[in-house]
């Protein structure tokens, strides 16, 4: 009687978990038809299946390379000819878990060992054929949600399995069987796009780095000689979306209660006392879509005048939440229901304002290299931006104004104050950016490589204006004060930040700069008054100019020595 109780209690084994343990233990069972046909109807075990390949050691699971073989070709003939929904997704999900438990392995040579373990060499490239035209067509037919979504699972998962993407050997059968027109159809449907476009967007981003650089990609050259504007559009819908909801989870996340007097006694106490550690960032934004950005305006023209379409605040958030394949604690804008709106949260009318905005938020902490990689990237773009001659065009042009908010971070020497945006061209808000950064990240850990690209932006759009005569109404006072106290920060910290070619080279530019004032200020300064402040405040600041024409010498004779040495 006790031992009848005790098997009672003993879990019940579920039947697919004794196909899984057949399959990897070789029985006949698994060459007859119905074995499969039933395999694929049960619903897909994942944990137990990742949890049986990570238990084995490295020698173990190359011994079960052959009925790992098998459950591939399995699933992607599954796919092929089986149009019953149920067993499609049970094999797009096998899948996910079958690549992800094998490439958490995390091998000796990864792709190489990967594609031996999970597909076997000899079968490997027709095997990832069928497997690369079967995504295609549930990404461009009509199927479900799920089997589509599962579909880009697998393929985001096959793109993130190794951590440099370049080194990624399983990416070469997508360079010899393209996805690109089944991703560019998802972002031309707005209904795909709404479902799916986050997804589509990453992976297309993760295409195009793949050895760019060394090889003729061939997703590049797709998207360079796209001209399909419902597509450009609908990418350009994505970012956007992402973006504007990036802005509003930064402004949700700052609104606090007002704060007495004790309460900004006390923060100013804990300033002091722990100076080390650095604030944490409010919000985590996906790296995919700020390169997704970039690559866009780099690579295709007709991007540019995505930048400039105007969208309502009242229209539907596109992306979907991200594949787990991509990161499981990053949060990705989604649809949401319509909320009172928070004081000062008032979204830009397009692609370039909601970017600028983001980008004033990212610009405020640079403390790790999480957030540097992201303020590299946001001037990267714009660098791309005011390099383009129609997009300069439409910066400068003074019938053409936005609203677009800029965050500032509050210091010492002043408190940031919530002001209604004006409405004004937008160079005139990428100025503001760029002299916010400027002066705001003067600090013994210096950011050299990004003062450096932030003053080549400010140098392109005054060489735009220069070779224009376009007389743009400025605060110019403010660029030039914030150029002087680089030059002044060197000259100063020239003891704890002694020179280097970078903050040479980066002085060098700044002294460019003042230059093409001095020299063509008077054809696109608004009026005599400005260029007459411009000289009034060098002769001010002659001073900080000697100092760091003096550390220059002093730096040019040091590299002199180690040069003679």
């Amino acid at each position: 009687m006790s031992e009848r109780k005790s098997s009672e209690k003993r879990q019940l084994k579920e039947k697919l978990v004794t196909y899984y343990e057949q399959l990897f233990e070789g029985n006949e069972a698994i060459k007859k038809p119905r074995f499969w046909e039933e395999f694929f109807l049960l619903r897909a075990n994942v944990e137990y299946l990742s949890q049986y390949v990570n238990s084995l050691s490295r020698e173990a699971l190359i011994g079960i390379k052959k009925p790992l073989n098998l459950l591939f070709i399995q699933c992607v003939h599954t796919l092929q000819v089986d149009d019953n929904i149920i067993r499609d997704i049970n094999a797009l999900q096998t899948l996910c878990a079958l690549f992800r438990a094998v490439f958490q392995k995390r091998m000796a040579d990864l792709s190489f060992d990967a594609i031996d373990t999970i597909v076997g060499f000899d079968a490997a490239e027709s095997q990832m054929k069928n497997l690369v035209e079967c995504v295609s067509r549930f990404l461009m037919q009509d199927y479900p949600v799920s089997v589509k979504n599962l579909s880009l699972k697998v393929l985001l998962i096959v793109l993130t399995s190794d951590d440099n993407v370049s080194h990624n050997v399983l990416i070469e059968y997508l360079m010899l069987n393209s996805v690109f027109e089944a991703i560019i159809q998802i972002l031309s449907s707005p209904v795909s796009r709404d479902r799916h476009g986050y997804d589509a967007t990453v992976a297309l981003t993760l295409l195009l780095n793949y050895r760019k650089y060394e090889t003729a990609n061939p997703y590049v050259i797709k998207l360079s000689v796209l001209d399909d504007e419902i597509a450009v559009n609908g990418l350009g819908c994505v970012i956007s979306t992402v973006l504007s909801e990036y802005v509003r989870q930064y402004l949700l996340s700052e609104e606090q209660p007002a704060v007495g007097f004790f309460g900004q006694l006390t923060n100013i106490v804990s300033n002091i006392l722990l100076p080390s550690e650095a604030p944490h960032s409010t919000i985590r934004v996906s790296e995919g879509v700020l390169l997704a950005l970039y690559e866009a305006i780099h690579l295709n023209r007709n991007f540019v005048t995505v930048l400039t379409h105007t969208r309502l605040p009242s229209q539907p958030a596109t992306p979907t939440s991200p594949s787990p394949a991509v990161d499981r604690t990053l949060q990705v804008p989604f649809a949401v229901p319509e909320s009172p709106t928070p004081v000062g949260i008032k979204q830009p009318s397009n692609l370039m304002g909601t970017f600028l905005t983001l980008s004033s938020v990212l610009l405020q902490n640079i403390k790790d290299e999480r957030s540097l990689s992201h303020a590299k990237l946001c001037l990267i773009t714009l660098t791309c931006v005011v390099e383009d001659q129609h997009a300069c065009i439409f910066l400068h042009d003074s019938n053409i104004s936005f609203e677009v908010a800029l965050h500032k971070a509050t210091m010492l020497h002043r408190r940031v104050k919530d002001k209604l945006p004006q409405s004004r061209p937008l160079v005139c808000v990428i100025l503001d950016l760029m002299v916010e950064f400027l002066i705001s990240h003067l600090t013994k850990n210096f950011p050299c490589e990004l003062y450096s690209k932030s003053v080549g932006i400010v140098h392109r759009l005054l060489c735009y204006q220069k070779r224009c005569k376009t007389r743009l109404d400025y605060h110019w006072k403010g660029v030039w004060n914030a150029l002087m106290n680089i030059l002044k920060f060197f000259a100063s910290n020239e003891q704890v930040l002694p020179p280097t070619i970078a903050t040479l080279t980066l002085s060098i530019e700044v002294a460019r700069i003042f230059n093409l004032f001095i020299t063509y200020g008077d054809t696109f300064l608004p009026s005599p008054a400005i260029y007459d402040d411009l000289y009034y405040e060098l002769i001010r600041m002659r001073k900080v100019f000697d100092d760091i024409y003096i550390m220059g010498e002093r730096g040019r004779e040091a590299v002199c020595c180690l040069r003679t040495h």
